[in-house]
């Protein structure tokens, strides 16, 4: 029997002998100790489970815990895992229903996906929970930003930098620790590797003819050294012995990451990041019209198709090197558009009163930057105007990278928030007056452009009598002709709706 078999057998035999899946709310493990969160411990049948020889012993706490032994608990659980998933019976609730329908999307989802939007997906799966905090430390930096231009409270602003910059001096363990979570090993041991890329103590440490500098490789380098972990653990699960699985296996993981991060990642991932940011920096000083008109004209696009993910990773590199990421607000300028786009769809439209109606309860939300009520309840099943809409973003954006070109970069300290929730976040190379300014005359440049482009070229003369119609009539009147079907003399009664 193979080491797989063997472990699903132990859960097997384990099943049944605590109630069931129906029986256990919660699985878990300890470094020897299978722990279940049960619903009725009456159902335990504690001699049996004692009798089974891969139990070496139960004991009661707030969770049932059975003794596995090091190594054992480890592969046993997730096998348990699975049955319990296997065996769970249909929901019935409405909770239960819905994160069943859920489920059911994401798994259409998923099978439609190319394995690349599935890898940038879970480059995605990184970055997003570290959001919040890139937001919030970002606004105190710009508070703090504030606070010393005006030279108020000047013992209070070294405390607010160190707040704001705590975070950012640590990502790298954040970024390690959330990418061995995401593909499949320990968690805490991602983040243990990628925690000596901001040790202090490698900069007495010589590679490549060069001497590290602590922070060198940033999130990329911890991305790769969380990878490499993972992969390096699950060999040693498979290859170490389980009675000495508890000692080698983290061990190992963590001494032949760390020996390859230190001597090998480190400098290569440092090497990518300053030639991102350097390019970067080319780009805007260079071409910043031209690379603004492209980015803010096709970002909508490159959202749709799940392409945006791929920046994630270079804004929070950018944001760790240079405080800011200067790509962020030419992006945001794609909002800008689809509002501008709004505002003529309702002007060129004044019949339609239910397309009308959506507009004017997703306008506040597009102007605080969330554009999907615009995008997938306007502009995009109308055609034209979405294509209009891109071009405002395209002219916010070409707005904000000519003045890149001549010096004056708009940044962003964190990711996430666009159109006027960005305000908060702003910084660049110059005061923050003028940086909010820029960023304002962008906004105002993609409206402007956005509503031109769709109250003059969003429609042809066919689509204008397809959509310029009085919705709230054409309903009434359908409902008042419908004609009253007779009563069936043996009425058959109507099957139940399908629920998801």
């Amino acid at each position: 029997m193979s080491s797989d078999d063997k472990n699903r057998a132990i859960a097997a035999a384990i099943l049944p002998l605590v109630g069931g899946a129906g029986n256990i709310s919660t699985v878990a493990h300890c470094m020897t100790r299978l722990r279940l969160g049960l619903r009725d411990r009456s159902l335990v049948q504690d001699d049996a489970l004692k009798a089974l020889p891969s139990v070496m012993g139960v004991v009661e706490d707030d969770t049932y815990q059975i003794v596995l032994g090091p190594g054992t608990v480890a592969r046993v659980t997730p096998e348990l895992e699975a049955l319990v998933a296997e065996a769970t019976g249909p929901a019935h609730s409405a909770e239960d229903l819905a994160a069943q329908g859920a489920a059911l999307k994401a798994a259409r989802k998923a099978k439609n996906a190319t394995p690349f939007k599935l890898f940038l997906r879970r480059i995605a799966n990184i970055f997003v929970p570290l959001i919040p905090a890139l937001i919030g430390c970002g606004i105190i930096a710009g508070l703090n930003g504030l606070l010393i231009n005006l030279g108020w409270l000047p013992g209070v602003t070294p405390a607010l930098a160190a707040i704001a910059s705590g975070f950012m001096a640590l990502i790298a363990v954040f970024v390690g620790y959330n990418t061995a979570k995401e593909f499949g090993g320990t968690a805490i041991l991602g983040g243990a590797v990628a925690a000596i890329i901001v040790f202090p103590g490698v900069a007495k440490i010589d590679a490549f003819g060069q001497t590290l500098s602590p922070g060198q490789g940033g999130v990329l380098g911890a991305l790769g050294a969380a990878v490499l972990a993972v992969y390096v653990e699950k060999w040693c699960r498979r290859w170490v012995p389980e009675s000495l699985d508890v000692l080698v296996t983290p061990t190992l993981t963590v001494l032949i990451s760390g020996l390859v991060t230190i001597f090998g990642l480190m400098f290569v991932a440092g090497e990518i990041s300053q030639a991102i940011g350097d390019f970067a920096d080319w780009l805007l000083a260079h071409a910043g019209a031209g690379a603004g008109l492209l980015l803010g004209g096709l970002f909508l696009p490159l959202v749709m198709l799940g392409l945006h993910q791929a920046l994630i990773p270079i804004h929070t590199t950018l944001i760790e090197q240079q405080g800011y990421t200067a790509l962020l607000p030419i992006l945001a300028m794609a909002g800008a558009g689809q509002v501008g786009a709004a505002m003529a769809v309702y002007l060129k439209l004044p019949r339609n009163g239910s397309i009308r109606r959506t507009i004017k309860s997703a306008l506040p939300a597009g102007f605080l930057g969330v554009g999907e009520p615009l995008i997938y309840g306007v502009s995009l099943p109308l055609g034209r105007p979405f294509v209009t809409a891109c071009v405002g973003g395209a002219a916010g954006g070409a707005f904000i990278g000519l003045f890149s070109m001549l010096g004056t970069t708009v940044g962003s300290t964190a990711i996430g928030p666009s159109g006027w929730a960005l305000f908060p976040l702003l910084n660049g190379n110059h005061d923050l007056g003028t940086t909010i300014a820029l960023y304002a005359g962008g906004l105002l440049v993609g409206y402007l452009v956005g509503f031109v482009a769709t109250y003059f070229w969003g429609f042809s003369q066919e689509l204008l009598d397809e959509f310029n119609v009085d919705t709230d009539q054409a309903e009434a009147s359908a409902s008042a002709d419908s004609p009253t079907p007779p009563p069936s003399p043996n009425p058959e009664p109507e099957p139940e709706p399908v629920r998801f």
